[in-house]
């Protein structure tokens, strides 16, 4: 198995380190970074790191993520936010995954860097939703084989909800699975507007999304969610 990480980047100087430094301790094939045009050092950062290759193209996670995918020579992409550690033992999960020719892409089980009662209390629905349905979304590191993720067209060029239909699309030739290390999230979005309006605005716009509301649309709602998350 070669693994190609990509990571799509905007202004991410402050929680890159910590998860490039992690990542370099994990097996991998090659670490793909991908900028969107971020003007806070983050650029000059990624110059002076040996070990990603860095790219730079529109912003839009959608956009940034298949142009890393483009690039990738990996037979297995794994798909990382800029705010989130892998465990050092994600290879090894990944392998035995996917030594059922069945399984075509999967995901991580999540928690929070923060520690609190209410912040746990939100990993365990995450997570309970993710094993009760089979879905993901882009901050718990999904992966899928490359000739799984071609048979797709790649990520849809939308503001939100790019990751959630890039499951959809996949999960339609093959399983999916759950990996039970987490993924260690940064509860950032959710300490910025507060815990729980974070959590009802993140199921509004769920609801909106699955009730038939442009992606385009829900962004301008509920822009704030992701301005405030960079």
């Amino acid at each position: 198995m070669r693994l190609s990480v990509i990571i799509p980047v905007l202004n991410e100087r402050h929680s890159l380190p910590s998860m490039l430094g992690a990542l370099a301790t994990v097996d991998t094939h090659e670490v793909i970074v991908v900028d969107g045009g971020s003007t806070d050092g983050t650029q000059e950062y990624l110059r002076q790191q040996k070990h990603a290759r860095v790219i730079e193209t529109q912003p839009g996670r959608g956009n940034q993520m298949n142009a890393g995918a483009r690039m990738a020579t990996g037979d297995v992409l794994l798909f990382l936010h800029s705010d989130c550690v892998l465990p050092g033992t994600a290879p090894a999960q990944l392998r035995e995954a996917l030594t059922d020719q069945k399984t075509v892409a999967g995901c991580f089980l999540v928690r929070f860097a923060e520690r609190s009662h209410a912040l746990r209390l939100v990993a365990w629905g995450i997570n309970r939703r993710t094993l009760w349905t089979r879905t993901a979304t882009g901050d718990q590191a999904l992966f899928m084989r490359r000739s799984a993720y071609d048979l797709t067209g790649g990520f849809p060029s939308w503001p939100l909800f790019e990751d959630v239909e890039m499951v959809s699309r996949i999960k339609r030739q093959g399983r999916f699975v759950v990996l039970a290390k987490p993924v260690t999230i940064s509860a950032r979005r959710w300490t910025t507007l507060g815990v729980w309006r974070t959590t009802l605005m993140m199921y509004a716009l769920r609801l909106g999304y699955h009730a038939g509301i442009s992606p385009f649309k829900l962004k301008q709602w509920f822009a704030d969610i992701r301005i405030q998350a960079h």
